[in-house]
């Protein structure tokens, strides 16, 4: 049985921009800084989306969806930075940039549902909507939207 993360589309999509930023990262043979920084990126966003959705306050999920954010922007930063010094063409790094487009826009509103449903009673790792009987998992938020 999968655990709450896994169910995540949003989290399924980091580890596959992680194995695809694996092959680009050997097939453009990038080395040094620029390798350090996109291979520690890639591994970031997972990890905190995992790690946020095991949160049990709504407040700490936010803050760790906002890291892996950050860490996927940056992520689309190192491919253009891999473009400018010549490592990559625009057209290697589209199948990378097509999967950052989607991870941030899931990372955007799962953020924006989860802002929705912020109370100071609510600290579970399920939520409800106000009024409700009926608890979510983020991976049913994320259904939803």
């Amino acid at each position: 049985m999968p655990l709450d993360h896994e169910r995540l589309v949003v989290y399924q999509r980091a580890i596959e921009f992680v194995a695809w930023a694996d092959q680009f990262m050997e097939s453009a043979n990038l080395k040094g800084e620029i390798r350090s920084q996109l291979d520690r990126a890639s591994i970031s966003a997972p990890l905190n989306i995992a790690e946020g959705n095991g949160k049990f306050s709504i407040r700490d999920r936010i803050r760790f969806l906002d890291i892996a954010y950050g860490s996927t922007l940056e992520c689309a930063a190192c491919l253009d930075v891999s473009c400018a010094k010549g490592a990559a063409t625009t057209g290697r790094i589209e199948a990378g940039k097509v999967l950052i487009e989607e991870i941030v826009n899931r990372l955007v509103r799962l953020r924006e549902s989860l802002e929705g449903r912020l109370s100071d009673a609510e600290s579970s790792p399920r939520v409800r909507e106000k009024g409700s009987e009926e608890w979510f998992s983020l991976a049913d938020l994320e259904a939803l939207y």
